[in-house]
């Protein structure tokens, strides 16, 4: 009795042609083997099947009762196998009513938000674009679960485990940003100034202290944090009714000063820049949907002139 561990699948093709020709010549010719090889598969069938399959006759090669009886499971099963196998079909945005959850800071929300919404109404009208904010700790269980689909952030701050891919979309730096008219802050600043000056902290987890306080530990120096807020927009709103200064990431101090009375000039200490990336799972990698909606968080990031 045949018995699925031992049974060659792949005997399941050379069945389904043999059936369909009802001639070992020609399924062979199908299957690009020699006679003799097709003829070797038939008698390997059989001893599988202990069924001969098919008998020579005066009017040819006729199947058995077991034979037939096989014919249309067997074409089943080979097609469905078919379509396992087969790569998948592209992703069409256009039909798409799949809803997509990116996970990121407020800060990459109001930087690209601007310019991929466009993108996605005109392309993907059906398609539902969901943000949530990072916490303090990476969502890798998230991830690896499919309950979010992307990650964006800095990513000294994001620091994604090494197994998951990560690209980065465009690099910014830290600028001190200020009230219009402030009777300290200019283009000259210097670090004594600057420290002596009363500062506004961004802390999404309440912490007392960020990169800048860092930098000045490792030097023996301090700034006061005269203010702590949670909310990336908050703060610059703060900063334009007060002579509170704040550390900012420049692409969004820019955006600011076009709309608020605040200006924006060069921190006087040498932090490096900050590089936003873009974060995902390998399983997602090649999945059609995630490979579009990462090539158009790509394009909106060219936008910005990234």
């Amino acid at each position: 009795m045949a018995d699925l561990r031992s049974f060659d699948l792949n005997l399941l093709v050379a069945f389904d042609w043999l059936m369909r020709e009802r001639s070992v010549s020609r399924a062979a010719e199908r299957m690009f083997i020699s006679q003799s090889a097709m003829s070797h598969v038939l008698q390997r069938l059989r001893q599988q099947l202990e069924d001969p399959l098919l008998v020579k006759t005066p009017a040819g090669m006729v199947p058995t009762a077991r034979a037939l009886a096989l014919v249309e499971p067997v074409a089943a099963v080979l097609k469905e196998v078919e379509g396992l196998i087969k790569a998948p079909a592209p992703f069409d945005p256009a039909g798409s009513r799949r809803s997509f959850t990116i996970a990121a800071t407020d800060y990459v929300e109001a930087l690209l938000l601007p310019k991929l919404a466009p993108r996605i109404a005109r392309q993907a009208p059906g398609v539902n674009i969901h943000f949530k904010r990072t916490s303090s700790r990476f969502p890798l269980e998230a991830l690896e679960q499919g309950e979010i689909d992307l990650v964006l952030g800095f990513e000294v701050m994001l620091n994604p485990p090494k197994h998951l891919h990560c690209q980065t979309l465009f690099d910014d730096c830290m600028v001190c940003v200020a009230r219009i008219g402030h009777p300290v802050v200019n283009p000259d600043l210097t670090l004594e100034q600057y420290i002596g000056l009363p500062h506004i902290l961004l802390s999404r987890t309440g912490a007392g202290s960020g990169q800048v306080d860092s930098w000045l530990v490792e030097r023996g120096l301090e700034r006061r944090v005269a203010l702590t807020v949670s909310h990336f927009l908050s703060a610059p709103l703060i900063v334009a009714q007060t002579d509170l200064v704040m550390a900012y990431p420049k692409r969004t101090a820019e955006q600011l000063a076009q709309n608020q009375p605040l200006q924006w000039v060069p921190l006087p200490l040498d932090l490096p820049d900050y590089a936003t990336v873009m974060v995902w799972h390998p399983l997602q990698d090649q999945e059609p949907a995630n490979v579009w909606l990462r090539s158009e968080i790509r394009a909106a990031c060219a936008e910005l002139g990234a």
